[in-house]
């Protein structure tokens, strides 16, 4: 699961949250299935460009990891709604050479 969150000023512990996250999904297994990797990645987005591409890397990674062939086709995605705001156009296949999404990358 990739997610990008906004965390209140005052509390930016977001391994904390997700740990949270994690525990509370767990206990509604029947039994611990090894459904979460021993690790997680954590990064704090530099600025609009930065988020620009890390949007781009969530929608893109069911393309990247063989689960679809387009992001539109990954029904768990975001991608819909960020084609039906604008933010991206529905034929947008990934291609970081593509044209820009709101004028956020060249």
């Amino acid at each position: 699961m990739h997610c990008l969150w906004t965390l209140p000023a005052n509390d930016s512990y977001f391994p904390g949250r997700w740990l949270t996250v994690t525990k509370t999904f767990s206990r509604t297994l029947p039994a611990d299935r090894g459904i979460w990797q021993g690790r997680f990645w954590g990064h704090t987005i530099r600025d609009e460009r930065d988020f620009a591409a890390h949007v781009d890397d969530v929608h893109f990674n069911p393309v990247k990891h063989g689960l679809a062939t387009h992001p539109a086709e990954w029904l768990y995605s975001t991608f819909q709604r960020a084609v039906a705001k604008g933010f991206y156009p529905a034929s947008w296949s990934g291609n970081p050479l593509e044209p820009n999404r709101k004028g956020e990358r060249t």
